[in-house]
């Protein structure tokens, strides 16, 4: 009974530090400085949560090896008068388990809550509300919006290169857009029509490469209007910088007026593989020389 109430009794003052502690962080410090809001996304409250349990658990076991360290530093030093190294511990089999199993905990309790969420956040969405195929291209995008009932009535939007200014910024109005309804399930197919890219909006704390030749999916639902930044995660080559899209998160009737928009200027129907630079892919016919058919006759 009285080891229980000294446990209680020891951890009254740090449950009073780690209150005091954690009453003086910032939002954006309690989230681990990632660089978003909870609720962007379905999937962001779980990663945001991995992230900050996972470096407060670190934080702990680094205080702790470094509390062992400069004990051992302190109470074993050499004195004054002294020789020699101070007496060895070895062979001690209890110690030797608990510094080989207690990081084999750890290493296995980090994967299997990584594994646990990376599964949640990949399992596919049976019937999504909205589908979009997100074509990468060198340096830009296209984005089609795949009408579910009737592919034909499908609408399209074929993205440039971010241009630069004079200054070195950005033309903000010239970056390709991708428009998405809020509260709505949505799958994103990824392709890529040259090397190999990554599909990344910031906001969302996740993203996926884009690679030739096989075909990736996200599946999420944005759960705030606003418009976050995107850009090409994987170094694609000269202009990848300039590699950037936004995606803005809006009401259903002011994505159904974009959806007219597009429909209005003509853009219906969808950009397939026909307008991948990259031929060089599997099951891909390599072209024949001129002449060299009648050779082979």
């Amino acid at each position: 009974m009285r080891s229980h109430r000294r446990i209680r009794w020891a951890a009254i003052p740090v449950a009073a530090v780690m209150a005091l502690v954690l009453a003086g962080c910032t939002q954006d410090q309690l989230q681990g400085w990632l660089p978003t809001e909870a609720g962007t996304t379905n999937h962001v409250d779980s990663i945001i949560g991995l992230w900050v349990t996972s470096w407060i658990v670190l934080l702990i076991v680094g205080l702790i090896v470094w509390g062992l360290v400069i004990w051992a530093s302190i109470a074993y030093r050499r004195r004054k008068g002294q020789t020699g190294l101070p007496v060895q511990l070895r062979y001690n089999l209890p110690i030797e388990i608990f510094y080989t199993v207690v990081p084999l905990i750890l290493v296995l309790g980090f994967f299997a809550f990584t594994a646990r969420d990376q599964a949640a956040i990949e399992a596919p969405t049976a019937n999504p509300d909205v589908k979009i195929d997100v074509y990468a291209k060198r340096w830009a995008w296209d984005f089609n919006y795949i009408d579910q009932q009737n592919e034909d009535e499908s609408t399209y939007y074929q993205g440039i290169q971010a241009q630069e200014e004079a200054d070195g910024t950005v033309d903000e109005s010239q970056l390709p857009v991708l428009y998405l309804p809020v509260n709505k399930t949505v799958e994103i197919e990824l392709k890529s029509r040259d090397v190999a890219h990554s599909f990344w909006v910031v906001d969302f704390l996740y993203k996926k490469d884009t690679i030739p030749g096989k075909t990736n999916y996200m599946y999420f639902t944005p759960e705030k209007e606003g418009t976050f930044t995107g850009k090409c995660a994987e170094l694609c080559g000269e202009y990848h910088s300039l590699m950037l899209f936004n995606v803005k998160v809006v009401s259903q009737d002011e994505y159904d007026a974009y959806q007219q928009t597009l429909a209005d200027e003509g853009n219906t129907g969808l950009l397939g593989d026909e307008y991948n630079t990259n031929t060089n892919q599997p099951n891909n016919e390599a072209p024949v020389a001129s002449g060299a058919e009648d050779s082979e006759k």
